[in-house]
This record gives structure tokens, sequence and C-alpha cells, in this order.
């Protein structure tokens, strides 16, 4: 388990952080040794630009698995990116709730309210890539560069486009359902050290015979 207290997993450069050690709101959960990389603004600031829309008074959650890798510029955007299409206009009255007189409680119905956007664990978040409000995406999964992703993806399948589609799964059902069932995220760090070679040479067989 890392430090609390550590930010930066690179010695030699500060645009990769440790997720889980910056985020400060109660309603982003993140899991360990996730990292986000940004070359572009300080990757500390990942609550602030890069989790949009995402207003307490919606009570909806980000939560990210552990050893997700998330690239520069991905967004969360929740469900106040949205506007009603419940309504024969789309424009924000109860937003404007001052200018037309409407009860403030009533801001929630100027958006569809979709629901959380939750990440599995070991999920490769590609460049720019947008999440949207109500998406779950599974275990393994790999989210394409710029993808817009508006639907659930399943575990250890890769996504690309606008809107997002699948490309193609990363391994055959049998596996899937193996790495599912092992779950290597959830072991004690001492056993995944003792494994990086399995893992990263994809010796399944090896990996599942470790006690």
């Amino acid at each position: 388990m890392i430090p609390q207290w550590k930010i930066y997993p690179r010695s030699q450069g500060h645009s990769t952080v440790y997720l889980k050690n910056v985020v400060t709101d109660p309603s982003i959960e993140v899991g360990e040794y996730t990292i986000y990389d940004d070359f572009v603004r300080d990757p500390r600031d990942f609550q602030r630009n890069n989790v949009l829309y995402h207003y307490p008074i919606n009570h909806e959650r980000l939560v990210i698995g552990k050893f997700c890798s998330i690239a520069c510029g991905a967004k969360f955007l929740f469900n106040s990116a949205n506007h009603t299409l419940g309504s024969l206009s789309t424009y924000i009255f109860p937003v404007l709730f001052e200018e037309w007189g409407l009860p403030v409680e009533d801001i929630p119905k100027a958006w569809d309210n979709k629901g959380d956007i939750v990440i599995g664990n070991d999920v490769w978040i590609g460049y720019e890539a947008i999440v949207m409000a109500g998406v779950t995406i599974g275990d393994g999964a790999i989210i394409g560069t710029r993808a817009v992703v508006t639907k659930d993806v399943p575990p250890y399948t890769i996504v690309g486009g606008v809107p997002a589609k699948p490309i193609r799964k990363r391994f055959d059902d049998e596996t899937i359902k193996r790495l599912l069932a092992l779950k290597w995220w959830d072991w004690p760090v001492e056993k995944i050290h003792r494994n990086l070679e399995n893992i990263q040479s994809g010796n399944l067989e090896k990996l599942t015979t470790d006690t």
C-alpha cells in the first residue's frame, strides 16, 4: 500500500500522480496505485480540471478502481452537463430560478440524472477520452484516445470512437473469466511483487498457481 503522503510515483518527473493522494472530494473514490498523468496542467488539480459538472446537489459519485492508468486530459462529465429531454425546451429554467420565480430545490429538474460513473480495476483511459454520467467501465477495459463513452463497457474490452463502440476483447472469454476470478489487484503488495514477471509476460498459468 502506498503511503498517504506520497504523491509522485516517479522521482524523475512530476507529471504523474497517485490519484488517491491528491483527491479530497469525499464523493470521488480512488483505489490504490491508480495514476493520472498530465503534461499540460498540474496533475494534482485532477479533481477541478477533469471531473466536470460534478455538483453536490446531485449526490453523485465517481468511483475509480485500483491500478488504473488515466491519460492526460481525460474527462468525467456528470449529470449537470445534461439538459433535460423530458421538457418541451432544453433551456435551464430551474437553474435560473431567481429570474423565473421557481423554487431553488427544483434545480436538478434542469437535467436528466443518469447516475454515478464507476470505473473498474486495471482500466486504461486514453488521452482526452470522455466518460459520461451513468457509465460503468469493467475491469481491464481500455478506452481509446478521444473516445466518448456513453454506454457501459464490458470487462477486458477495447472501445473507441464517438460514440465509443467495442473494437475487440483483449482476451478470449475463458481467459477473461479466469482473470475476473483471480482479481490480482486485490492481492497483498508482496504477492503482486512476487508475480510481476508473470503479470507482465501474460503467464496466467503461473499466476494462478501462486499461493
